[in-house]
């Protein structure tokens, strides 16, 4: 039997850092991922496009996998 990687469809991301004093790009990639205050979590799509974001940001968040069933 062939095991499968289980690979996160989703990736669960919090904002724990202020965005006050950010370079103009690392807030807006913050808000793209739909970020605004500290402590807010939200669950966006694992994809290029949203791993770029977190991977640039990555000092201001805490990243975290949601694996699905099955």
């Amino acid at each position: 039997m062939i095991s499968e990687k289980k690979i996160a469809k989703q990736i669960k991301v919090t904002l724990i850092r202020s965005l006050a004093g950010q370079l103009p790009n690392h807030k807006a990639c913050a808000n793209g991922l739909g970020l605004r205050r500290i402590g807010q979590a939200v669950t966006v799509e694992n994809n290029p496009c949203n791993v770029g974001m977190i991977r640039k940001t990555a000092h201001l968040l805490k990243v975290e996998t949601v694996l699905t069933g099955s």
